[in-house]
């Protein structure tokens, strides 16, 4: 399954990919940077810029900054990761920045249940956060 991530809340995005995950089945993220976070621009910024400054830099926890890893890190929260089924079923899941080529020619599902049209509060895309924490757009 092929899920299209463009104009897509990451919250709800994340666990219909889990549940589809737990189900058995294997989920390619596209346009993961695309992706939008609801909440205040100013909050939400500082939220995750906070996050990185508390901790020593060579010990952790780590927080990943590429937009691809970070919405599958957000999946990864969604399922029981640290048993053998939610091991399992993390490692059928593949985030892409943009629509990767051998992706290209087939036809992505977008999820009506997570559209930002519907959502009335303020957000941001994931692009954003990941530029704030310090990604590097190449």
């Amino acid at each position: 399954m092929i899920i299209d991530a463009k104009d897509a809340i990451l919250g709800r995005l994340s666990t219909y990919a889990a549940k589809q995950v737990l189900l058995g089945g294997k989920v390619d993220v596209i346009n993961c940077e695309e992706c939008v976070i609801s909440g205040k621009r100013h909050s939400t910024l500082r939220e995750y810029i906070h996050r990185l400054s508390r901790k020593a830099p060579t010990k952790g926890p780590y927080f990943y900054r590429r937009p691809d890893m970070f919405v599958k890190r957000t999946i990864r929260g969604m399922l029981p990761h640290k048993r053998t089924r939610g091991r399992d079923a993390f490692q059928n899941i593949k985030c892409h920045i943009g629509v990767p080529e051998e992706l290209k020619n087939e036809k992505a599902q977008s999820i009506e249940s997570s559209s930002v049209e519907g959502l009335r509060a303020d957000y941001l895309k994931v692009k954003d956060v990941c530029k704030a924490v310090g990604w590097k757009e190449q």
